[in-house]
């Protein structure tokens, strides 16, 4: 696949071993998630999506349920933001639904309500980076590229970096142009996915070995925190000032044992909720 020299140059003896326990243990530690093997694109992408940050087990309760509400990229381009960010909510990390709500809406406006297939069209869409690009391209398509997320990277570490920190992601993805097949390019990703999987269960997360690792802060008490509240608040009771949102808010943040949020902070949340597509402010009163 590379047309460039190698970074890493893997000797035949490296890559034929490493291609051979990936294979062998995808085979052993295959995973029959429920989003495997299916022809659309669209349902591929959701998965992509959820999966980010999320763990399997809560993926698994989530997708088949978005997918029952909008089957379809039309039916999500079709629907208000707030009916996407309520059937979001318990899986974190909003923005995600955000971004594949308007990538919905581009793909039904420019491609007949279809995902594109390269690579290029793909990354140009909200909320689809390289990995998601080529995580679509390989289970939807079939095609070969460079998916390197946390369960790749993790095998990657393991087989050719055990002892090294700061390990860049450029190298890794350059193992992966020189190992990932023509053929069979869906199935080898599960491998190694699968492998990944199993690897973080039983070594650790090699990932603190990347060289793009950052350590997620904490979440209570956090803007990030304040945030998720006000969007529950607002999808739950649409139409309250900030006044109320402000009073729920502190109120929250007293059971908490934590201290007042002040006005000027909360107004500054809200703003960027505004400005960022979550809410909509109507003569003083927010809706999502």
């Amino acid at each position: 696949m590379a047309d460039k020299a190698p970074l890493f140059p893997l000797t035949d003896f490296q890559r034929e071993t490493f291609v051979s326990t990936v294979w062998k243990k995808g085979e052993e530690l295959y995973r029959d998630l429920p989003w495997r093997h299916i022809p659309d694109p669209y349902e591929v992408l959701v998965s992509e999506v959820m999966l980010q940050q999320t763990q399997v087990s809560r993926v698994l309760r989530f997708w088949p349920e978005f997918l029952r509400r909008f089957p379809t990229i039309d039916a999500l381009a079709a629907t208000s933001t707030g009916a996407v960010l309520e059937s979001w909510q318990g899986l974190g990390y909003n923005r995600r639904a955000l971004a594949l709500k308007r990538c919905a809406e581009q793909c039904s406006a420019e491609y007949g309500g279809t995902l594109p297939r390269s690579y290029e069209e793909l990354v140009s869409l909200p909320g689809i980076g390289p990995a998601t690009a080529a995580g679509v391209r390989a289970f939807a398509f079939g095609e070969p590229g460079v998916y390197l997320e946390t369960n790749v990277r993790t095998v990657l570490i393991y087989e050719f970096f055990p002892d090294q920190e700061k390990v860049s992601d450029k190298v890794l993805a350059d193992i992966l142009q020189q190992t990932c097949p023509e053929q069979k390019v869906t199935d080898w990703y599960y491998a190694l996915l699968d492998y990944g999987a199993h690897l973080k269960a039983t070594v650790g997360n090699l990932n603190r070995q990347s060289k793009t690792y950052a350590r997620q802060s904490a979440f209570e008490g956090s803007r990030r925190q304040k945030r998720a509240f006000l969007l529950r608040q607002v999808l739950d009771d649409p139409g309250q000032t900030a006044d109320e949102l402000l009073r729920a808010l502190n109120w929250e943040e007293a059971s908490c044992k934590r201290p007042e949020v002040p006005e000027g902070e909360m107004q500054g949340i809200l703003a960027d909720l505004v400005k960022e597509g979550f809410f909509t402010c109507k003569e003083g009163r927010y809706y999502s």
